[in-house]
């Protein structure tokens, strides 16, 4: 076995594989690297003190979200207005944050390694048990600490190739686990005897076809045609007064010129105003004037309530919409409000003041289908997703991903999207502002994509599903009571049994 790198030298090439690791993600989907990162990121642990573990495993953070979201910048500082060496440095937080929990995941590992091994657990069960469930439960922490953030879980980069069967079972902490678990075989490679570990991973990656093989949903046979909106409205321009009548104007034009579609999409709110301060002036009119041609308009929009204002995607002239219930902290309202309001009035975010929806929603009814609706970031929450399946036939996501700019974000959110139609087995309409807008279907496949910074309208048709995935029915639990019971059935090895390798 090689010999492994030490200091500051061990903790440079764990920055570089967690980097590395990022290829694994869209745009670019190497599936391998989701298996080799992790792998040298493994094989730097073995062996290491808790404080060693804790720095690579930082190390390895700062590469993954160091170049995975530094699209958060361009939020902050384009958009947010915040000078750049101030934006700078709160990036740099949001990331050594996110880092730490990767120290933490060192840290445990290395804790848990020294006692069991000296009750003696063989090191290859130290390698292919505790580590892959660590790996799982930090990340379901970082799903939901804080309000949660799940973008760069590793599961993500399964949702193509040869793993994808594996996905509608066991969702993306399953797929976790099973990259984390060959990372772990690979490292194992490194010393003999090499048999078992190649017919492991002969087995892990060879089922997954088969699986890919089970129609775990049907068909509804109905299709239902469908026209997304994409109207390209420069960030900093939307929310101008100024510009109200001409963005409406644009969203109205490129709706009529489709009418006759069974539905008619505008992404996240499309809407630069109150939905009730264009309601009966702009939106009901073509709403009606829509219908004549059989055609029902959703519209992304913010809406006023009594406790506040929302984010909603309103049916128009139904009195029927699903309001976001996952706000963006710091993006759509601000914790702790009353103490931070002053301190952080550089960071000019317009619409910045939502209240959130109620968290379990019926689907909403639009185009003679049934839709499961998440708006933004949403999608990245499964069982926020999975809450109207398995009555949804089929899912619809909008965003505003001009936010991100010209990066890696809009693509991340895309592979983000194609995951849930994969999990939930049924087609995804995701309509955004200035892209990435797609069709994609019950597969995880993208069938239909608009270019990015385009106005443009996508055209197309869905045919709904009905059925349930194992994923629908029983959620991400299994994977993490799972997870769970691997490191307790590591706590109740028996003391001073024979080891072996």
């Amino acid at each position: 076995m090689a010999e492994r790198p030490a200091g500051w030298r061990a903790d440079g090439l764990a920055a570089l594989a967690g980097a590395a690791t990022v290829g694994a993600f869209a745009p670019f989907e190497l599936l391998p690297l989701a298996v080799l990162g992790p792998a040298v990121l493994l094989w730097l642990w073995q062996g290491a003190t808790v404080g060693a573990a804790a720095r690579r495993g930082f190390a390895f953070g700062l590469g993954l979200f160091g170049a995975g979201v530094h699209w958060v910048w361009v939020s902050i500082h384009t958009f947010g207005h915040t000078p750049a060496v101030l934006a700078g440095g709160l990036t740099l937080v949001f990331v050594v944050v996110l880092a730490g929990y990767f120290a933490l995941q060192g840290a445990a590992g290395a804790w848990l390694a020294r006692r069991l091994d000296a009750r003696g657990v063989p090191a290859t069960a130290l390698l292919l048990v505790l580590h892959p469930a660590l790996w799982v439960l930090v990340e379901w922490l970082r799903g939901w600490l804080f309000t949660g953030f799940p973008w760069l879980q590793l599961g993500y980069a399964a949702g193509e190739g040869p793993l994808a069967g594996w996905v509608p079972i066991l969702g993306v902490f399953g797929a976790s686990a099973l990259l984390a678990l060959s990372a772990g075989l690979l490292v194992r490679l490194l010393r003999p005897p090499r048999r078992a570990p190649v017919i492991a991973l002969a087995v892990l990656w060879l089922a997954s076809p088969l699986l890919g093989l089970v129609a775990w949903t049907e068909p509804t046979g109905e299709r239902h045609s469908v026209a997304m909106v994409q109207g390209d409205v420069d960030q900093d321009e939307k929310w101008q007064p100024a510009n109200r009548g001409w963005i409406l104007e644009r969203y109205a034009r490129l709706s009529r010129q489709h009418a006759g579609a069974d539905l008619v999409l505008w992404p996240e709110t499309a809407v630069p105003a109150f939905y009730q301060q264009v309601s009966d002036t702009v939106l009901e009119p073509l709403a009606e004037e829509l219908a004549e041609e059989g055609s029902e308009l959703v519209v992304g929009a913010p809406r006023r309530g009594e406790a506040g204002y929302y984010n909603v995607l309103e049916r128009v002239g139904a009195d029927e919409r699903y309001t976001k219930h996952h706000l963006v902290p710091f993006g759509e309202y601000l914790p702790f409000d009353a103490w931070l309001r002053g301190l952080i009035d550089f960071f000019d975010l317009p619409m910045s003041d939502f209240r959130a929806g109620a968290p379990r929603q019926p689907p909403l009814a639009a185009g003679g289908m049934e839709m499961g609706v998440s708006i933004c970031y949403e999608d990245a929450f499964g069982g926020e997703v999975r809450g109207p399946l398995p009555a949804a036939g089929v899912l619809v996501n909008v965003s505003n991903d001009a936010w991100w700019g010209d990066t890696v974000g809009p693509h991340q959110h895309l592979e983000i999207a194609a995951f849930r139609a994969l999990e939930a087995g049924r087609p995804m309409l995701r309509a955004t502002n200035n892209g990435i807008t797609a069709r994609i279907d019950h597969r995880g496949r993208v069938a239909e994509r608009l270019p990015q910074f385009e106005t443009a309208v996508m055209t197309t048709e869905v045919a709904p599903r009905s059925g349930a995935t194992p994923w629908v029915q029983w959620g991400n639990a299994p994977v993490v009571v799972v997870a769970f019971g691997a490191l307790a059935a590591l706590g109740l090895w028996p003391t001073g049994r024979r080891r072996r390798a």
